[in-house]
């Protein structure tokens, strides 16, 4: 009888949760179609802590989404092809996806209505262009860390699992020597 103990003591298995302990680089994706914006961007929000993945349309954007997870989205409304809006509706459309933060940054109309509209299609903030520097790093900041309490919280649900499950296999294995 093969049990859980066994198959969780492989050694692929031991370095798969080593290297989902380690601290890494947190994804951020910047979707904007004028690149002196994602510049702009980059040299904010440029970390030892993050990995800034640029996609210069909402096409692009899907594409890098299909390759790697974010811990947040910053997403320009007004682009050609799928703007903003479109954009949005598609990544909280997706399983994998759909719990990722996405904050606009605009230069497009102040209207309550473009706002609602950003609020209706899963945004979680806002933020109109020229934005203010020192607010933006400190909200990624704080939506990183949100990320990275949720990634624990999994690592540490499935670590009890697995403490349960072995507890079980273990007195499983008694009772077919008994």
């Amino acid at each position: 009888m093969k049990t859980v103990t066994e198959k969780s003591m492989h050694p692929k298995n031991s370095i798969e949760k080593i290297n989902r302990t380690l601290p890494k680089k947190v994804n951020i994706l910047m979707v904007d179609d004028h690149p002196e914006n994602l510049l702009a961007l980059e040299a904010v929000l440029n970390s030892p802590n993050y990995h800034l993945v640029s996609a210069n349309s909402g096409k692009e954007a899907l594409k890098c989404m299909l390759k790697q997870d974010f811990a947040v989205i910053l997403l320009d409304v007004q682009m050609p092809g799928l703007n903003g809006f479109e954009t949005a509706k598609l990544i909280k459309a997706r399983e994998k996806t759909r719990h990722i933060p996405i904050i606009f940054i605009t230069a497009i109309s102040q209207d309550i209505e473009h706002v609602h509209k950003g609020y209706s299609v899963g945004a979680i903030d806002y933020i109109f262009k020229p934005f203010h520097t020192e607010t933006l790093k400190q909200k990624i900041e704080q939506f990183v860390k949100i990320q990275q309490n949720h990634e624990e919280n999994i690592i540490q649900t499935d670590r009890e699992y697995t403490v349960e499950l072995n507890e079980v296999n273990k007195k499983l294995d008694r009772t077919k020597l008994n």
